[in-house]
Formats: structure tokens, C-alpha cells, sequence
């Protein structure tokens, strides 16, 4: 019995189209990376050289100073005081623009628009540049940190509400439009209950986020534990410098044990 063309095609899973298409793909992504790695300076018997520079600097930082314990638990305490501070200050900044750059609670487009450029702006510069910017506006100390951080977390905050409000479900609100509801007792009635788990979920998070990033704000002069790390880094103190990464990586710890924890009481 002879098959038919029918019967003799193989069945495959791409067509003769999608296995070129893919194929150009692929050579595209590997001429990018190729450019890409041949424009970064590198050198390369540095990278070699580096597992014995490792093992050196570990060797240096063994074991670790507490003599100055008690000024580093105070600067972890007042690190943990700017990502409070700036979390919370974010909330009454990034809430109205959540709500703006939402499409169904935006008044006009230009609103719309308006919210989301600032909510781009924001997550698109990163917090030590942001830091940069308010030590040279305020000088050195814990407010540009704190500003620092509230201008880094508004965008984060911001967009996840923004997206939260987006979906939420739009019977209370035309229920109470229908009645004659005013336009803030549909916001407090109507959104507000449906999108406090997010709100709540999302704030956590971001505290637990600005913690780790306001490690590291005393680099450049914005308060913190930073402060320290730098100078001890300058002075290679390297024993103190350990001393300090163990207080961050206890401090961070601590923080997704506390925010674990909120989240299981709260949502």
C-alpha cells in the first residue's frame, strides 16, 4: 500500500518560517552580547587574580572588631529610622498620584499622563543618585537620606496602587455614583475598601526594600551605617568593616522575620 503526501509528512513542531525566524533571533542576541562584551574594559588578569584577593580581604576582616559595636548598633538603629520615616512619608505623596495615574479614577488624560511621567521619573533614578542630589541641596545627614528614599519608593508605591485601583471591581462605584454619591465618598467607600490588602502588602514590602537600600546611603554622605562602612573601608579597618556587614546582614534579616511576619498579621 502506497501512503499519500499526507501520510508521509513528519509532523514538526516548528514550520519552516518559525525555525529561520528563531534562528535569525538567536543570531541577533549573540551578535548584541558579543558587542556588548567586547566594548567593556576589562582586565582580565585582575578577574583571574581575584580568588586570591578574596581569600586576603577574608583573611584581613578575620575576626571581627566589636570595639566599636555600640556606635554601630546606633547607626543600624538610625538606618532603620530613614527607611521608616521615608516610608511612611511616601504614602501621602504616592497615594494621589496611585490614584491619578489610574485609568478609571484619573480625571483627564493630562492627569493620567502627568502621574505616570512622575512615577517613570521616580523609579528610573536610583537611590543614590537620588541621595547625591539632596546632599548637595541639604547637605550631608539623615533628612537627604530619608528624601533620598521617599523619591525612590513613590515610583514603586505608586505603580502598584495605580495598578491595584485599575482593578478593582466596578459595581460599589457605579452602585454609588447611581445614588448620588459624591465623588469622595465613592473613593472612601467604593475603592478604598477593595484596594487596602494591596496597600498594605505593598507598603511592607517597600519598608522591607528601603532598609536594604538605606544600607548603603552613608556612602555618600546621606546617614546610616553607611557612614561608618565608609570610613572604615577609607581606613581599612577591615575587622570593623566586618563587624559592620554582619550588623547589615542581621539588620536585613531581622526585617524579612518582622515583615514576614506583618504580612501574616495584616493580609
Amino acid at each position: 500500500m502506497v501512503a499519500t503526501p499526507t501520510e508521509r509528512r513528519v509532523w514538526q513542531r516548528y514550520s519552516r518560517r518559525e525555525r529561520w525566524t528563531r534562528f535569525l533571533l538567536l543570531l541577533l542576541v549573540v551578535a548584541v552580547l558579543s558587542w556588548a562584551a567586547r566594548d567593556v574594559d576589562i582586565f582580565w588578569p585582575w578577574v583571574w587574580d581575584a580568588p586570591a584577593q578574596i581569600y586576603s580581604l577574608a583573611d584581613r576582616m578575620w575576626p571581627p572588631d566589636p570595639r566599636r559595636l555600640g556606635e554601630i548598633v546606633e547607626a543600624l538603629v538610625e538606618t532603620v529610622h530613614i527607611a521608616t520615616l521615608a516610608t511612611f512619608s511616601t504614602i501621602f505623596v504616592a497615594l494621589p498620584i496611585a490614584y491619578l495615574a489610574a485609568q478609571n479614577t484619573t480625571p483627564n488624560r493630562a492627569c493620567l499622563w502627568f502621574a505616570r511621567f512622575v512615577l517613570v521619573a521616580s523609579r528610573s533614578v536610583n537611590t543614590i543618585i537620588w541621595a547625591l542630589l539632596f546632599v548637595a541641596i541639604f547637605g550631608p545627614g539623615v533628612l537627604a537620606g530619608i528624601l533620598a528614599i521617599m523619591c525612590r519608593s513613590i515610583g514603586f508605591v505608586g505603580k502598584l496602587m495605580g495598578e491595584a485601583i485599575e482593578e478593582i471591581d466596578r459595581r460599589p462605584v457605579e452602585a454609588m455614583e447611581a445614588v448620588g454619591a459624591s465623588r469622595p465618598k465613592v473613593i472612601l467607600y467604593a475603592v478604598v475598601p477593595q484596594v487596602v490588602p494591596a496597600f498594605f502588602a505593598v507598603i511592607i514590602l517597600r519598608w522591607d526594600i528601603n532598609i536594604r537600600e538605606s544600607t548603603v546611603l552613608g556612602l555618600v554622605g546621606a546617614g546610616g551605617i553607611g557612614v561608618i562602612l565608609q570610613g572604615a573601608i577609607d581606613t581599612f579597618a577591615w575587622p570593623t568593616v566586618a563587624t559592620i556587614l554582619c550588623g547589615i546582614v542581621i539588620l536585613v534579616l531581622l526585617g524579612e522575620v518582622l515583615t514576614g511576619w506583618l504580612r501574616s498579621r495584616v493580609l
